[in-house]
């Protein structure tokens, strides 16, 4: 059990960096939104490949290629693409905040997508922090419905995550965990590719080197290694405890943001995180109690 928790951590700790150093690359004139959202997804997909042909990975058959390109289209296609063209005028303690619902977006996508029947309180949990992140998201900018732009493609990068996570985790009970991951990224490199060559043709990247070096982390670490630790911790298990460490993501996220880029850390932001983290975690904690003893043999 520590060992997975270990492992679930590192995971979540290596995502955590993904906010901040998002903000970095695409801040002022250093490297485009879109050359940062998809190029990354596809010098991934080149390790992605290689590691499935050097393992003799086994092809996908029939639906798991639609369910694939689900994943796909939540972690290597809308993720990305939303956070880099949002972070380009929200900073990094904004993004983390309402990013923070994502453990409870992806629970109520799973519910959905296996037909659970939880309780009455985790939908009211969620409900509640969902109206958390919305009041938060107006009274940090602007005021209560004048949203901008940025706060709506941050809140399509967690419905489309929670999606490709909710999807990704069924289906690698099937494939395995990082193959699953792999086969995404291979599935989604010739738009991918595509698009990063549309960025490049448009303007030539030139940035600093601080900001390449944030490009090259998000390609390697948060594109692709760091979901072999994360899925090895949700392996080895208990799942459902290591499956919890996600929430401790948007907090280290909000510190990264203070440490690096030099952000305020205000009242607001304080009070809002803290909403929504516990909104999510309580909304989370009350589905695996309540789905747990309808699986007791879980991997440990």
């Amino acid at each position: 059990m520590k060992s997975g928790l270990w492992w679930g951590l590192l995971g979540v700790a290596a995502f955590s960096f993904t906010v901040p150093l998002t903000r970095v690359a695409v801040d002022g004139d250093g490297l485009g939104p879109l050359f940062t959202g998809a190029g990354r997804a596809v010098v991934a997909a080149l390790l992605a490949g290689a590691a499935l042909l050097f393992t003799r990975q086994r092809l996908p058959q029939g639906r798991q290629w639609v369910r694939i390109a689900i994943v796909a289209g939540g972690i290597v296609i809308g993720f990305p693409l939303f956070t880099s063209f949002a972070l380009t005028s929200s900073t990094a303690n904004h993004g983390a905040v309402v990013i923070a619902l994502l453990p409870a977006a992806t629970a109520v996508v799973a519910v959905a997508r296996t037909r659970e029947r939880p309780p009455r309180l985790f939908w009211m949990l969620t409900a509640f922090g969902a109206i958390a992140a919305v009041i938060f998201t107006g009274v940090h900018g602007d005021g209560i419905g004048n949203f901008h732009w940025s706060d709506a493609l941050l809140f399509g990068a967690v419905l489309t995550a929670a999606f490709g996570y909710a999807e990704g985790g069924l289906l690698s009970r099937e494939l395995g965990a990082w193959q699953t991951v792999s086969w995404a990224l291979v599935l989604s490199a010739p738009l991918m590719a595509a698009l990063t060559a549309y960025s490049v043709y448009q303007e030539t990247p030139s940035a600093e080197p601080s900001q390449w070096a944030s490009f090259l982390y998000l390609c390697v670490i948060s594109m692709f290694l760091g979901f072999f630790a994360w899925y090895r911790g949700l392996a080895i298990g208990p799942m459902a405890q290591v499956s919890q460490i996600q929430l401790t993501q948007p907090v280290m996220s909000i510190c990264w943001a203070t440490i690096i880029l030099g952000e305020p850390l205000t009242t607001m932001t304080i009070m809002g995180g803290l909403a929504v983290i516990l909104c999510a975690a309580s909304a989370v904690h009350v589905r695996i109690k309540n789905t747990t003893p309808s699986s007791p043999n879980e991997k440990k």
